[in-house]
């Protein structure tokens, strides 16, 4: 089984969705949906603001986020069972799936990860039904968002399963300036050191520090690759991203 991690564009995405539809071992899907929930915000009029690279969402913007994530992966879920993967999209709102508690009473309605109820999960999949999963929770007071990152990490964690994070760059670089400077394999150990040596910075921060929590919470590895055209082929076959694993001794794929 993989954990899968991609992002809310369906046109970026296209490619790399049919080949996940296509590829024959379990899967659980989380999605995120940025570019998309920044123009519903602008249609109605809200500004959007970030704070450490997390959305800040004020309680009148919430159910515009998650109107556009609910849409995303009833989109994707479609597109998965359109090519043959019967697939069911989910938030943290079905059978509370995601639990969370509020991060920050600056950001709003932002949640961190509090649980994941991995038996609907597994339900699902022993049906062989693909969940898609988007990054709603909910705590004792009503819904948060969370990061899908975070998301992803803590659902991977909880069921002990390897996590791909899909993103926009080649994995983790030791030259962020040199594409070719692809680092293939770090330990935990490793990786902490390149955050706090500055190798990796900006936007690798969080997606790095999401790959740890996974492996901290109970993933063998997780992998940061470039989502495209043929990606999901070329992790498996150990030629892309960046794994993380906790120990020296790294798992093969």
């Amino acid at each position: 089984m993989l954990v899968v991690k991609i992002g809310g564009s369906l046109d970026t995405a296209a490619g790399l969705v049919g080949e996940l539809a296509r590829h024959d071992g379990e899967l659980v899907l989380v999605h995120g949906g940025g570019p998309k929930i920044g123009e519903a915000l602008a249609s109605h009029g809200f500004a959007t603001r970030f704070v450490d690279g997390l959305r800040v969402t004020p309680p009148e913007q919430l159910e515009v986020v998650e109107r556009v994530l609910t849409q995303i992966g009833k989109q994707l879920a479609d597109r998965f069972s359109r090519l043959g993967r019967l697939a069911v999209a989910l938030s943290g709102r079905d059978a509370r799936l995601l639990g969370a508690e509020p991060l920050a009473a600056e950001l709003g309605r932002v949640g961190r990860i509090t649980g994941v109820n991995t038996s609907i999960l597994l339900t699902l999949l022993n049906r062989h039904l693909t969940p898609v999963v988007s990054p709603i929770a909910v705590g004792k007071d009503g819904a948060y968002n969370v990061n899908a990152d975070e998301v992803a990490a803590a659902v991977a964690g909880c069921l002990a399963e390897p996590l791909v994070y899909f993103t926009d760059v080649p994995g983790v670089l030791r030259d962020p300036h040199d594409p070719n400077s692809r680092i293939g394999t770090l330990t935990a150990a490793e990786a902490e050191e390149l955050i706090e040596s500055g190798v990796v910075s900006g936007g690798m921060i969080p997606k790095t520090t999401a790959a740890l929590r996974a492996i901290e919470l109970g993933a063998p590895w997780a992998l940061i690759a470039p989502g495209g055209d043929g990606s999901l082929a070329g992790v498996l076959a150990g030629k892309l991203g960046t794994r993380i694993v906790p120990e020296k001794v790294s798992r093969a794929l």
